[in-house]
């Protein structure tokens, strides 16, 4: 069965920085999120303005029949949409993820032990460059390690596009674009 789901992370259409103190914050809270008739949409709530989201999912009304539902059971993370679906018998579960410079999403992932099986994709935008999908990026990353072992303790696998191209274009020519979005299957 095919259905249409749709990860966002940090949308620039939809956010505003909230600046604490004089320090400027890293990623954008997600505010006035659209609501379409014909797209269901899960967002965690936030808790305070130290907690403001940065990813949501869209998944198909044509699919509601599979049952979605945000499980913040499982992660109860700002940076991190953990939706479940029944098919055929059996729960699966779609991760979408955002985490910043500091990596804060990958630490709690490392660091939070869970048994979930099933997870079918978790994508996301990592602000990691590494030469293992970074073709113009000659360093690896200990962040990728990590990475790769929380993809590893989901018996997931990252998944190689058929052509190599950017997923972030930066607005100057002295820099190069970017990969910074990844989908492990």
């Amino acid at each position: 069965m095919f259905f249409n789901i749709v990860f966002i992370q940090e949308p620039p259409w939809l956010t505003i920085c909230t600046i604490l103190s004089s320090t400027s914050c890293e990623g954008k809270e997600l505010v006035r999120v659209p609501h379409h008739p014909n797209w269901l949409t899960f967002a965690r709530f936030s808790v305070n303005q130290l907690d403001f989201l940065r990813v949501l999912t869209y998944i198909n009304i044509h699919t509601s029949c599979l049952h979605f539902s945000l499980q913040n059971d499982i992660f109860n993370h700002r940076d991190i949409s953990c939706i479940s679906f029944f098919n055929q018998g059996f729960i699966f579960f779609p991760i979408n993820v955002y985490s910043d410079l500091s990596q804060l999403a990958l630490k709690y992932l490392k660091n939070t032990k869970t048994n979930i099986n099933n997870i079918i994709i978790m994508t996301g935008d990592f602000n990691n460059r590494d030469s293992l999908w970074d073709l113009n990026f000659p360093f690896h990353s200990v962040h990728s390690d990590m990475l790769f072992d929380i993809a590893d303790s989901f018996s997931l696998t990252l998944s190689k596009p058929i052509e190599n191209f950017p997923t972030r274009f930066l607005d100057n020519n002295q820099n190069s674009n970017l990969v910074l979005n990844l989908v492990f299957t």
